[in-house]
């Protein structure tokens, strides 16, 4: 089967800043998520996918056909972009409406569509408000709006989830579903993988504009738990908790901070530590403070990764 969306050494640069180098990628029917950190190249890739950008080096196809320059394929795609572009003294009615009969739909048509998309957002009670109106979450909502109220067999959406409160965000992830379900391609970025692992197991990982790994979530998760992980905890028992917790096979090592009465662990094995953590709290008087970790981001992971 011919992959919908192709990406053959796709290179793209600004100036002298690397967008994404050499990406080859077939994309087929269903959800495939972008996951990496912020600047990795994600963005970039979508705006070539759409047509936005044109890659210095390379091709994008979809349906076959080459993307740049090519409206024959426009109208099959929609795009959500990560930052807003309203028009902010138009309605959220009016916005939608706008946008519609740029794809040659009559008036009439636009605002039945309009409102449709607008209802499957939950935005229908707030369709007349002017977009400037919005709140941040009511706005991220009608980006999705647009990017589906034309019924694109393609979607594009750019970080899809951010902004949302947890409710809307569960509900923006069964509208997705739904949209796989009816045979639509759907290609979504994000940098937190949670989000990620709510709406598909087919990941590609994107660092430094680059694909480091393809693979489903389990794949990946065994992948990223090879990190090590920096565990830093303040405590006034900082040195005793030290020695209770010293000589597990899983800790790597230990560093004191007593300017902070904290000591840090380094780890490869999160959960492991965290149940020891436990019982040790349990069973004992001592008292913690706080926890953070350091490097308990996706850049973190990526830099290890890469570096291995």
């Amino acid at each position: 089967m011919t992959a919908i969306i192709e990406a053959r050494n796709l290179s793209r640069w600004y100036g002298n800043v690397l967008g994404i180098s050499e990406i080859n990628l077939e994309i087929n029917p269903g959800i495939t998520a972008l996951l990496g950190p912020n600047g990795a190249g994600k963005s970039t890739f979508m705006k070539i996918l759409t047509g936005q950008l044109k890659a210095n080096i390379g091709e994008a196809r979809i349906f076959g056909e080459k993307v740049w320059n090519n409206r024959r394929i426009f109208s099959r795609l929609g795009f959500c972009p990560e930052d807003d572009a309203f028009y902010e003294d138009l309605s959220g009615l009016e916005f939608l409406s706008g946008l519609l009969s740029l794809y040659g739909f009559s008036q009439a048509e636009s605002r039945q569509k309009a409102s449709q998309a607008l209802d499957l957002v939950e935005l229908a009670d707030v369709a007349d408000r002017q977009v400037r109106s919005y709140s941040r979450g009511m706005r991220q909502r009608i980006k999705i709006a647009q990017a589906i109220a034309h019924d694109p067999e393609v979607l594009i959406l750019d970080e899809p989830l951010s902004g949302l409160d947890p409710l809307s965000k569960r509900r923006i992830i069964k509208l997705i579903k739904e949209f796989k379900n009816a045979g639509k391609t759907i290609v979504i970025s994000s940098h937190i993988l949670p989000e990620v692992e709510a709406l598909t197991s087919e990941i590609v990982l994107i660092h430094q504009g680059k694909i480091i790994a393809r693979g489903d979530i389990y794949f990946i998760r065994d992948l990223i738990d090879t990190h090590p992980h920096m565990i830093r905890i303040k405590s006034a028992q900082y040195r005793q908790l030290a020695t209770t917790m010293a000589g597990e096979d899983y800790l790597l090592k230990m560093a004191f901070e007593p300017e902070d009465q904290a000591v840090v662990f380094e780890t490869h094995d999160r959960d492991r530590f965290f149940n020891r953590l436990n019982e040790l709290l349990l069973s004992s008087p001592l008292a913690i403070d706080e926890i953070t970790s350091p490097d308990d981001n996706l850049q973190a992971v990526f830099d290890y990764l890469v570096g291995k």
